[in-house]
């Protein structure tokens, strides 16, 4: 996810992303409006993050000064690496260099890749990861696995420190509201500091709709009668990222929360008996199999990529995409200048749902971390520290179209159009945004069992909508029963 969520070629995704319980939900509502982001795909692989191997000499802690609050030792190597995603390499290596200048005898060891899990994971076994982790893209590590088996650095150090352009405001007290919360487990401790905050929902062109002269469909009825038309004129209803189908829901979890409620998100997160027999679950999956049933889906989608559903549709061969906002970086190359990029939150039932049309998930992404072993783990926070910052801030939504943690650094930044109907859409939510944490809790569940096992064979039409909610309750329930597995629960 900046990365995409999904395979190898960039992650907006994620983010989301460890994260905690309920309250960060009211926390996230209009002032985390401008915070727009993309988040980073949660990975396929598991990170089996177990001890063994020598583990690395921490490098010795420098002298603590204005200047200088985390105490980084000034000639020590900081090492650092990063998911080579959506959002590109470029912000990270500015951030670098401004590390580089202000510890000119410190040696920065700087790389970017798409496999973190493969890559990294054997380094977590051994003892000596680097000192700070993009832990994005499809083979993210299992963050709860991390937390879990004690893998990662408590970043309350970072977040007590003073920021860096004030050191009258602590790290915390400059990000958007919802950021530190998503960070945590269980407690006080802050395993994570998401980057990015990103937008999930139906992402669409407004030119498009406009030439069906149609309005976003508030609901399911009109959703058919708009994909009809559209139909009716070649183009089809809907594509999504087939081969990882854990794209569908971005806009399917907040449709369930719409026409349920949050609690019965909460259940599913808190991984409950029966959670996914709830009506509205029912209800919902039976919507998205009629897309596939009524042939509103763009043919050939269960074979598509991420990259290749996201060209189809921005060539118009499809009206609607699930997706989060890391989208219109990704695909820059390929959305026309006149698209007139939109997102709406997702469709409901009927005037019959718990919650308002405009309830969205919006949370944090792009998660960074530092591994409880490394190194030069004050190295790595500093690396965050600068990256907190107005400028790093800026110029990360400069280039990369998508606003960080940090609240603010958007003056004088035109907001390109989907960054733009983000934020009108996190208006429209106002507190009704909500933030299921499978994602983040429980990655392999979410990815390989949920997304593609069942929603996947879903969409495909391979299975029915209640041999689909069959199978994700059996999954859930073998996770819940699963002592290997640090299970969490909203608070």
């Amino acid at each position: 996810m900046g990365s995409t969520s999904a395979e190898n070629n960039g992650t907006g995704s994620t983010g989301n992303n460890g994260t905690t319980g309920v309250g960060r939900r009211a926390l996230i509502r209009r002032s985390a409006a401008l915070g727009l982001v993309s988040v980073p795909a949660m990975s396929f692989l598991s990170a089996c993050a177990s001890g063994g191997g020598e583990e690395q000499e921490k490098a010795e802690s420098g002298e603590k000064t204005e200047k200088n609050p985390l105490a980084v030792n000034d000639t020590a190597q900081m090492e650092f690496v990063l998911f080579d995603g959506g959002f590109g390499k470029e912000y990270a290596e500015d951030a670098v260099k401004v590390y580089e200048t202000n510890f000119p005898k410190a040696k920065v060891k700087f790389s970017a890749t798409q496999k973190i899990q493969s890559t990294l994971q054997p380094r977590f076994n051994q003892g000596n990861p680097p000192d700070l982790i993009d832990n994005s893209g499809a083979e993210q590590m299992d963050m709860g696995v991390l937390v879990g088996k004690k893998q990662l650095a408590d970043l309350t150090p970072l977040l007590d420190a003073p920021s860096y352009d004030d050191p009258s405001k602590k790290v915390r007290d400059t990000l958007r509201p919802g950021i530190v919360e998503m960070g945590q487990f269980d407690g006080d401790p802050v395993w994570i500091m998401y980057y990015a905050y990103t937008v999930y929902g139906v992402w669409y062109s407004q030119k498009a709709l406009d030439s069906l002269d149609e309005q976003y469909p508030e609901t399911w009825d009109q959703m058919l009668a708009v994909c009809e038309k559209a139909k009716k004129k070649g183009m089809a209803g809907w594509t999504y990222a087939g081969k990882y189908p854990y794209y569908v829901p971005f806009s399917l979890y907040p449709m369930i929360g719409k026409v349920g409620g949050r609690e019965v998100l909460d259940a599913i997160d808190n991984l409950e008996p029966g959670a996914w027999k709830h009506p509205a679950v029912k209800a919902c999956f039976e919507a998205y199999y009629e897309l596939y049933r009524k042939g509103y889906i763009l043919r050939g989608t269960p074979g598509l990529d991420h990259i290749q559903s996201q060209t189809a549709w921005a060539q118009g061969k499809a009206l609607f995409l699930p997706n989060g906002s890391w989208v219109e970086n990704e695909s820059a190359k390929v959305i026309p200048a006149d698209f007139d990029l939109a997102v709406s939150a997702p469709t409901g039932i009927d005037s019959s749902d718990k919650l308002p049309f405009g309830t969205i998930w919006a949370s944090g992404g792009e998660p960074f971390i530092v591994p409880a072993k490394a190194k030069n783990g004050a190295g790595g926070m500093e690396q965050l520290r600068i990256m907190l910052s107005e400028a790093s801030s800026k110029n990360f939504t400069s280039k990369v179209k998508s606003l960080t943690a940090f609240n603010g650094g958007t003056d004088g930044i035109e907001l390109t159009p989907g960054l733009k109907s983000g934020v009108a859409a996190l208006d429209k939510a106002g507190g009704n945004v909500v933030n299921p944490r499978l994602q983040d809790w429980y990655v392999q569940l979410q990815k390989e069992k949920i997304g593609v096992s069942g929603l996947g064979e879903m969409m495909a039409g391979r299975i029915t909508p209640a041999e689909a909610i069959k199978k994700i309750q059996g999954y859930a329930d073998e996770a819940a029963k699963d002592s290997s597995i640090k299970h969490y629960k909203h608070q």
